[in-house]
């Protein structure tokens, strides 16, 4: 659970990184009060040996709405919830499971993994880290940090 959470936090916090926004030590701040937040919520809602139990309320989600634990790690280090909007995309979901970390941005965006794992007692672990995947190419040709999000799709 603690990679999962781990990269989940990650890429809000890398969301809300832009240029003479917010600073270095706020968004530790805020990416370890996000971890915080996400275990406690997940906490009896993890089960690896069933990793889909559980996923819609492990999902991280803004829908014009801002997702709770979100809005509460942003609370933490005094971000509004105006400011988050111009920062994240205004739809977003983000699924938290045991051995998988995906997202989508739009209703009808392509779901990119962020991370991948099989479970314990298969071959090793195939972290979507470090190479370049569709987590990072969001950015590439971005005009702002809440507007024109590419869609973007997995490819083996």
């Amino acid at each position: 659970m603690k990679t999962e959470i781990s990269t989940a936090a990650g890429f809000i916090t890398r969301l809300l990184r832009t240029p003479g926004g917010i600073g270095d030590e706020q968004l530790r701040c805020f990416s370890e009060s996000l971890q915080e937040a996400l275990r406690d919520h997940y906490k009896h809602h993890w089960f690896p040996l069933m990793p889909s139990k559980g996923s819609g309320y492990r999902c991280i989600r803004i829908n014009h709405k801002m997702d709770p634990l979100i809005g509460k790690a942003a609370g933490m280090i005094g971000l509004s919830h105006q400011r988050l909007f111009q920062l994240l995309p205004s739809e977003l979901t983000l699924w938290v499971d045991p051995f998988e970390v995906s997202y989508r941005i739009g209703e009808d965006g392509s779901i990119c993994v962020l991370y991948e794992s099989p479970p314990p007692g298969l071959k090793t672990a195939k972290s979507l880290e470090s190479r370049n995947s569709c987590k990072e190419e969001w950015r590439i040709g971005r005009s702002s940090p809440s507007k024109n999000y590419n869609m973007m799709t997995v490819s083996s």
